[in-house]
């Protein structure tokens, strides 16, 4: 059985065939965020409809994490390691204190209820990025059928102040999110197709600072959607699909996927040297090891 279909030469050199797809465990409804912490040495990840957020260590396998987790999703560490979340339920972005208090990073904008936070990103200079799709409020599936009060968008809070601000408002559907190693390029999946006829693509725009601008089509995933995505540290990007995880190259080139045998909603590097691909896909949780790191901290 192949795990990989190379469409580059070069991913070639990303796969190691003695290295294949591995299921860590199965059994959820619809899994997403994961997100690696090696100083504890386990992933973290939602299963949403389940509302609970739950661990994986190599030793114990699967535990609970935190239930009820307000339905999140998305989750990142910002630069003190510290979990960031976005969710559905209570329609806010929150992080996780180191003594497992939990403060409310963002919960409306303009006076009026976020949607439901899907995906963060934490940049360098400690701003805390995330997309405000619908998704969460449509159904009671991954939360609380309500009223859309806000456009779906890319928000950003200052680090010093906590003032939320949009700084991408032309999509249709934003959903996963990734910067560029150097943090001059802002990645977001558009997902609008989900539900209707809407562009199902990959975006890229120019960042300076916490201006955003110049947004433009990157690339188009077939099969599937992109869903979560990841940067490793050679500037490629990593992104869920229907058939597994594609590996994009910075011009937009398709180099070659790592095949999965169920739908893939998100993804994150980790394990000992961040080599580690880790895969949730619908009911299960994958892991492949690469010949790649990832870009990811603390």
């Amino acid at each position: 059985m192949s795990f990989f279909e190379v469409h580059d030469p070069v991913f070639g050199q990303y796969v190691m065939g003695n290295a294949p797809v591995k299921q860590l465990a199965t059994g959820f409804d619809w899994v997403e965020g994961p997100v690696w912490f090696g100083d504890a040495g386990c992933l973290l990840f939602s299963d949403i409809p389940n509302n609970r957020i739950l661990r994986w260590t190599p030793e114990v396998g699967v535990t609970t994490y935190r239930a009820p987790s307000n339905y999140a999703n998305g989750h990142t560490r910002d630069l003190q390691g510290r979990l960031i979340s976005c969710e559905h339920g209570l329609r806010r972005v929150t992080r996780t204190e180191l003594d497992g208090t939990i403060t409310v990073i963002a919960d409306r904008y303009d006076g009026k209820p976020l949607n439901s936070p899907n995906d963060t990103v934490v940049k360098s200079d400690g701003s805390i990025w995330f997309s405000d799709p619908h998704y969460g409020i449509m159904t009671n599936y991954e939360g609380f059928a309500s009223e859309q009060e806000n456009a779906c968008v890319i928000y950003r809070v200052d680090p010093s102040t906590g003032v939320i601000a949009v700084v991408v408002d032309d999509m249709n559907c934003p959903n996963g999110l990734a910067f560029s190693p150097d943090e001059t390029r802002l990645y977001v999946a558009d997902t609008g197709r989900m539900f209707t006829d809407d562009a199902q693509h990959i975006r890229v725009y120019d960042v300076s600072g916490d201006t955003v601008q110049n947004g433009r089509l990157f690339h188009t995933i077939d099969p599937g959607i992109a869903d979560g995505i990841r940067v490793d540290t050679d500037g490629n990007l990593w992104s869920s699909a229907g058939d597994g995880v594609h590996c994009i190259a910075p011009d937009g080139r398709l180099l070659g996927k790592v095949l999965v045998p169920e739908l893939v909603s998100n993804i994150c590097f980790g394990g000992r040297s961040k080599h580690q691909l880790f895969i949730t896909a619908t009911t299960s949780v994958y892991r492949v090891t690469l010949n790649r790191t990832g870009v990811q901290f603390p």
